[in-house]
């Protein structure tokens, strides 16, 4: 899985809304919310292209750009690596984790309890 830095993924939430856009699209949308100039953006964008997160294509005289790693892949690899990084890999823990340092609403541990039985029904 290719690695997004926490400043190529505003470049690539922006590809992942709408796409393919132009570079000027993408400074158009990213570069006054994150407060970044073109050449930062620009610099984003290349760093991007040689991770192989986008590609870069000719239509209408302009380069547009598309990501070639979906919103799913990248949150998998973020999610997996944070469960790696800091509870071994394993779930429980950082479900334990969240549940002792920030209270569960009511409605987050149905929804949990809901998963469940639906991982369970799958195991059957």
């Amino acid at each position: 899985m290719t690695r997004i830095s926490a400043a190529e993924s505003h470049i690539m939430e922006a590809l992942w809304r709408d796409n393919p856009l132009s570079a000027d699209e993408i400074v158009g949308q990213v570069g006054p919310a994150q407060n970044w100039g073109e050449a930062t953006v620009k610099t984003l964008i290349n760093r991007l292209l040689k991770k192989k997160a986008l590609v870069s294509e000719r239509s209408g005289g302009r380069t547009r750009y598309r990501p070639l790693v979906s919103r799913a892949e990248y949150v998998t690899g973020e999610s997996q690596g944070l469960l790696d990084r800091l509870f071994g890999g394993e779930l429980a823990p950082l479900v334990a984790h969240y549940a002792k340092h920030r209270p569960l609403a009511p409605d987050e541990v149905a929804r949990l309890k809901r998963l469940i039985e639906d991982l369970d029904d799958d195991d059957a």
